[in-house]
């Protein structure tokens, strides 16, 4: 698949970039990338969830009212879970959420991530670029420049760039991530795709492992 690469400003340049059929073409597989979002989200839990049961909540255990002759159901402890303000039954209590998955499935999930946002041509290839100093304004100009300033959108760039994340940092709906960072959620989270030129080496030599 052969793109156009784009100028920061938002003209083309005379550049073309052809993207392997290895990776931005195949059939996509919805299943590895159910599995592997579910997986990211499922990490991402603290999992510090807890609640009262019986033997943890604070009552006394005085037993309420005798055990017959009052025309109602018997009684106990007032931490009886059938009672309000009760113990919990059953309840959540700290866990870790995280599992693990295969690499070849994560693997094909992202494949199968970046192969539905060329076929929806959701993948803007831009020159390299970076920021003097970290302005939010900025990087609102550079959206702007592809249409970009009310939707969702993720910059995969080559390295680490300080100025261009900080400049991204206060705007809703942009993520800037290195391409070796990326992951299948961010891919289908974002409406538009837009990769630094010199990343897609980065993303073929990390996803041609």
């Amino acid at each position: 698949m052969e793109l156009k690469v784009y100028k920061i400003d938002g003209s083309e340049s005379t550049k073309k970039v052809v993207l392997k059929d290895e990776i931005f073409n195949i059939e996509p597989n919805d299943h590895a990338i159910w599995l592997d979002v579910k997986q990211f989200l499922a990490n991402k839990r603290q999992g510090t969830h807890d609640t009262l049961e019986k033997s943890t909540i604070s009552g006394s255990t005085r037993k309420l009212k005798r055990q017959k002759g009052t025309g109602g159901a018997r009684a106990g402890s007032i931490k009886s879970p059938t009672i309000r303000g009760g113990a919990t039954v059953f309840g959540p209590h700290p866990r870790d959420y995280s599992f693990k998955l295969n690499k070849k499935i994560k693997r094909l999930a992202r494949f199968s991530a970046l192969t539905y946002k060329a076929k929806e041509n959701k993948i803007i290839v831009v020159e390299d670029f970076a920021f003097e100093a970290p302005r939010t304004k900025a990087y609102m100009n550079f959206l702007k420049s592809f249409k970009l300033e009310n939707a969702k959108s993720l910059l995969l760039v080559n390295e680490s760039n300080t100025n261009v994340y900080l400049s991204s940092r206060n705007i809703q709906r942009a993520k800037v991530v290195r391409a070796c960072d990326v992951n299948t959620y961010d891919v289908m989270n974002a409406g538009s795709l837009i990769i630094c030129e010199n990343s897609i080496r980065d993303i073929e030599k990390m996803l041609g492992e």
